[in-house]
């Protein structure tokens, strides 16, 4: 199955790019984890992830400590989703539209990206969710087209700390400041101040 649709085919076609794509996509893409993949991703502390039902796009930043992404097949990954805003937009997408686009990268400028496109599903089978400390859920993910690419526009910026309300096991992950906020409180899920307990 090609990665191009007739979409992008058209521009391809009308910027002489066609050629190029096909022998990017005969060399570069894959739906297995390569070791340079799989080093990518249990290093990484966050990616990105889009999603789209509909009308219903979404685009957002799943983060953690190193290693809560884990890969679990040839061609397979996991990754918790943790406690959050209770919109649900990325996985109520996927509840609707199982097709989902990853992007990690590392902002150093001289990274190469890694691209996942695939096919979702939420787990929430309790052993798999509890294998994932601090989740509420689990999303697997199965590729379809992994594609890493050239890190040209991307910036080199220094990383100074991971985030410290990232779930790790033994530290309680102190509640964002919005949640203090006095319109909020009293639309809080019944259960949010587990969420910010030791794990």
């Amino acid at each position: 199955m090609s990665m191009y649709h007739e979409g992008q085919r058209v521009l391809q076609d009308r910027f002489d790019g066609r050629r190029l794509s096909d022998v990017l996509e005969a060399h570069r893409r894959h739906d297995t984890f390569t070791d340079a993949d799989a080093e990518m991703i249990r290093s990484a502390p966050f990616f990105f992830l889009a999603t789209a039902h509909g009308d219903s796009v979404d685009c957002s930043i799943k983060g953690g400590n190193p290693g809560f992404v884990r890969i679990t097949g040839p061609g397979t990954l996991e990754f918790p989703d943790y406690d959050g805003n209770s919109m649900f937009r990325s996985l109520g997408n996927i509840l609707r539209s199982p097709a989902v686009g990853l992007l990690f990268v590392r902002f150093d400028g001289s990274s190469t990206k890694l691209r996942i496109n695939g096919r979702a599903e939420i787990v929430d089978d309790p052993a798999v969710v509890a294998a994932h400390p601090g989740a509420k859920l689990v999303v697997r993910v199965t590729a379809q087209h992994i594609y890493p690419n050239c890190p040209r526009y991307v910036p080199d910026m220094q990383t100074v700390a991971p985030s410290k309300y990232a779930p790790a096991p033994g530290r309680a992950a102190p509640p964002p400041e919005w949640k203090s906020r006095d319109y909020i409180q009293p639309a809080l899920p019944a259960d949010w101040k587990k969420w910010h307990e030791p794990l």
